[in-house]
Order: C-alpha cells, then sequence, then structure tokens
C-alpha cells in the first residue's frame, strides 16, 4: 500500500516545538513520537531535519517534513516561513521525509516559484503537500500538480479569517468538492468530534498538533478561560 493510502482516514500528529521551548530537545521530541505513536498516530508531521531523521531510524511510520524559522518574524501573517526555498527542500529531502510540505499560498516567495520548488520535489520522486490558507489556493496548487492540498494555513494569513477559532470545515467542503487528489484538514482541532466531523466532511487525513503535543497551550486553555 503506498504512503498516501496508508493515511487514509487516519490521523496524523504534529509533533514539533520551538527551540526557546523546554519540549524542544530531541530526547523530548523523541518521546512525544513514541508516545503519540502508541496512542495510534499513523504519521507524523515534523519540522527540520533532526527530528526527521531521528522519526525515519526509530519509527516505521510516514513523516511529513517541513521546516520552519527558529524565531517566526513580527509579520508572520504576511511571509512564506514554511518550508520556503529550495535549500530547505534539500534538507527534507536529504533526512529522507516521504511527503514534503511547503507553504503554497499566494504570498510573495523569498526566491524560487512554487512551480520550481514543486518540480524538484517531484523529481526527486517525493511526495508533495501544499499547505495552503484558501480556496483560490488550493486550486492553484492541484493545478501546478501538488498531490496533497491541507488547510494548514487557514486564518494564519492576513487575507483568511483570523477570527476564526474552530476547524475551516467549509474551506475542507470546498475543497473536497471540487478537486481531485486528498484534502487534509489542519488547524484548531481541540476535540475528538472535530477530528469525526472532518472525516464525515470527506478529509483523506486529519492533523492534530497543539491539542496533543504544545502542554502549554492546552495550559493556557484552561488558566485563561473566561
Amino acid at each position: 500500500m503506498n504512503i498516501i493510502e496508508s493515511i487514509k482516514n487516519k490521523v496524523i500528529v504534529s509533533v514539533q516545538a520551538m527551540p526557546n521551548e523546554p519540549l524542544y530537545k530531541e530526547e523530548c521530541i523523541i518521546a512525544m513520537m513514541q508516545s503519540v505513536i502508541n496512542g495510534g498516530a499513523k504519521a507524523l508531521r515534523l519540522a527540520g531535519a533532526r527530528d526527521i531523521k531521528n522519526a525515519k531510524k526509530l519509527f516505521n511510520v510516514p513523516v511529513i517534513g517541513l521546516t520552519k524559522p527558529d524565531k517566526l518574524p513580527d509579520n508572520w501573517m504576511d511571509v512564506v516561513y514554511i518550508t520556503p526555498t529550495l535549500k530547505e527542500v534539500r534538507e527534507l529531502i536529504e533526512a529522507n521525509a516521504d511527503i514534503i510540505a511547503t507553504d503554497a499560498t499566494l504570498r510573495k516567495r523569498p526566491k524560487e516559484s512554487l512551480k520550481e520548488i514543486l518540480e524538484y520535489i517531484k523529481s526527486n520522486n517525493k511526495i508533495s503537500m501544499a499547505d495552503i490558507s484558501t480556496f483560490e489556493e488550493g486550486v492553484k496548487a492541484r493545478e501546478l500538480g501538488f498531490d496533497i492540498i491541507s488547510t494548514t494555513l487557514s486564518g494564519y494569513t492576513s487575507y483568511s479569517d483570523r477570527k476564526m477559532i474552530t476547524p475551516d470545515f467549509e474551506l475542507l467542503k470546498k475543497l473536497v468538492k471540487n478537486l481531485d487528489c486528498p484534502v487534509i484538514l489542519e488547524g484548531r482541532i481541540w476535540e475528538p468530534f472535530e477530528a469525526d466531523k472532518a472525516f464525515e466532511l470527506g478529509a483523506h487525513s486529519v492533523v492534530i498538533g497543539s491539542a496533543i503535543t504544545r502542554p502549554q497551550l492546552i495550559t493556557k486553555r484552561f488558566c485563561e478561560r473566561d
């Protein structure tokens, strides 16, 4: 069974931490990866070559790889920062990520075009994932030839709905209805019923991150409640 089929109707967990966070330590990330796999995660979404290499060495699950800067810029809603250039794509390929995720929004790119990045991913026989924030971006990414479209950046660009506090089910529905490729729901999933709803609406997979692997954010939900 190929990788895309192996993650169909499955939960993928994003195991990430910023360098200034306690859980960024290598042994902590490895422990979190093992924990979520023990809990049933069928794939991992990881940032950076270090964690991808460890996952490929230690675990037998597909890995979605991406890169992020050590510190997000102040204008992060207006810039491309997820796997932005070929340099980062090469790092992910060398780390042996199965799927390469890149920002496929319409924002200005720092160097190579999205088409050039996609062509390089394909030339290295890797599966391509487009992280998008709007329906238009999803359509354009599929027209370019991306294998998977993900709602990752919905609400995280200056022109998408930044007030949204729930998963973007409407975007998921439109993408599923209009695209001929797998669509993954990612972003603001906090409850099991939201994952269930995503699958009912036709999501190929669901990526869950903060609700599982970011204890500081989980804690804030309790401590800063109205």
